[in-house]
C-alpha cells in the first residue's frame, strides 16, 4: 500500500487485542483501529497499547472506539468480533451466537469501508466468511478466511516438537475446512527441505496429523476459552502479506469456482496474497486420497453454508 496505511480491527477480545498489538508493533500501518461494542473496553486497551510503543519502539497510532463510522478509510478490516469456544462445544455450535453479529457487523463493513480488503477470522470460520461475503457483496479476492495459516502453524508446531528440529526450518501445509476435517499435506510440508513422511515415520506423523485437527480443541479444554496468540500472528501474517504486496503462497480460505473441483465455496487452499487480495488460486497436484480428504472438507463446509442459509439470512 502506498501513503498512509489504515488498519480496523473489529472485537477488542483476545483475538481483537492481540491482532491489534501486533499490527502495531510490526507497523504495518500509520492507523490501527480497534472497535468493540463493550463501553471504554477497547478505548482503554489502545491507550495501554500506546504506552508500550516508547518501550518497544512503535509509532502506530491505536484507536480504541465503540463507533462502527470509525472504520472509514480502512484499506483492510480484520473481523474477529463474537463468542469464542468453550469446553466441550464445536466450531459450528457457535453459528446460532455469530451469525447475528456477522449480519450486522457484515453490514456495516460495506457502508463504511465499502474499498476494504477484509480477513475473517470469527468462528465458526467457514460459515462466517460465506457470510461475510453473501452480505457485502465485496469481490471474490477482497473477502479472505484466516484459517489455514493457524492449521498450518499449528502442524509445523507439533512437527518441531516431534523432530526437535528448529520451526525455522520447517514448512506446513493444510487445506480445506476449519476443523476436524481439514487436510493436512505431508508431501508438500517439509522439514529441513525434506518431505515429511521421510523424516518422521508413519505412525508419529498420524498422530502429528490427528492432534493439528484437534488442535484449537485441546487450547480451548486447556484454557477454557478459545486461542488467541497463534490466530492473531496468522491474521498479521496474512496482513503484511496484502500491505507490502509480498505475495507470499499461504493457505487461506477463498471462494471456488472449479478450483480443486469445487464450486461456490468458501474452503482453505494454497492462494497468492498481495495489494488486490487474493491475486492466484494455487492448484497442488493432489493423490487421489488427498483429493478425496478435500471433497470430504467441502462438503461438511457445504453443510454449514445451508445452516446459514437456512437461517434467512
Amino acid at each position: 500500500m502506498i501513503g498512509k496505511t489504515k488498519i480496523t480491527v473489529i472485537g477488542g477480545g483476545h483475538v481483537g487485542e492481540s491482532t491489534t498489538f501486533i499490527l502495531a508493533v510490526k507497523e504495518l500501518a500509520n492507523e490501527v483501529v480497534m472497535i468493540d461494542i463493550i463501553e471504554n473496553m477497547p478505548q482503554g486497551k489502545a491507550l495501554d497499547m500506546m504506552q508500550a510503543g516508547p518501550i518497544l519502539g512503535f509509532d502506530t497510532k491505536i484507536i480504541g472506539s465503540n463507533d462502527f463510522k470509525d472504520m472509514q478509510g480502512s484499506d483492510l478490516v480484520i473481523m474477529t468480533a463474537g463468542f469464542p469456544r468453550k469446553p466441550g462445544m464445536s466450531r459450528e455450535d457457535l453459528i446460532g451466537q455469530n451469525a447475528p453479529i456477522m449480519k450486522d457487523v457484515a453490514a456495516k463493513i460495506k457502508e463504511y469501508a465499502p474499498n476494504s480488503i477484509v480477513i475473517v477470522v470469527s468462528n465458526p470460520l467457514d460459515a462466517m466468511t460465506y457470510m461475510c461475503k453473501k452480505i457485502t457483496g465485496f469481490p471474490d479476492n477482497r473477502i479472505i478466511g484466516q484459517a489455514g495459516v493457524l492449521d498450518s502453524t499449528r502442524f509445523m508446531a507439533f512437527l518441531g516438537m516431534e523432530t526437535g528440529i528448529s520451526i525455522k526450518t520447517i514448512q506446513g501445509m493444510t487445506l480445506g475446512s476449519h476443523g476436524d476435517d481439514m487436510v493436512p499435506l505431508p508431501r508438500f510440508s517439509l522439514i529441513g527441505g525434506r518431505p515429511t513422511p521421510g523424516v518422521v515415520e508413519n505412525e508419529k506423523l498420524d498422530a502429528i496429523i490427528a492432534r493439528t485437527k484437534k488442535g484449537g480443541g485441546e487450547i480451548v479444554k486447556l484454557l477454557g476459552t478459545s486461542a488467541y496468540w497463534a490466530p492473531a500472528a496468522g491474521t498479521v501474517m496474512m496482513a503484511e502479506s496484502i500491505l507490502k504486496d509480498k505475495k507470499m503462497i499461504l493457505p487461506c480460505h477463498a471462494i471456488l469456482h472449479g478450483e480443486y473441483g469445487i464450486e461456490g465455496l468458501f474452503v482453505g487452499v494454497p492462494v497468492k496474497l498481495g495489494n488486490n487480495g487474493i491475486e492466484e488460486i494455487v492448484e497442488f497436484d493432489l493423490t487421489d486420497d488427498e483429493k478425496a480428504a478435500l471433497k470430504k472438507s467441502a462438503d461438511h463446509v457445504k453443510e454449514v453454508c445451508e445452516i446459514v442459509d437456512n437461517m434467512g439470512i
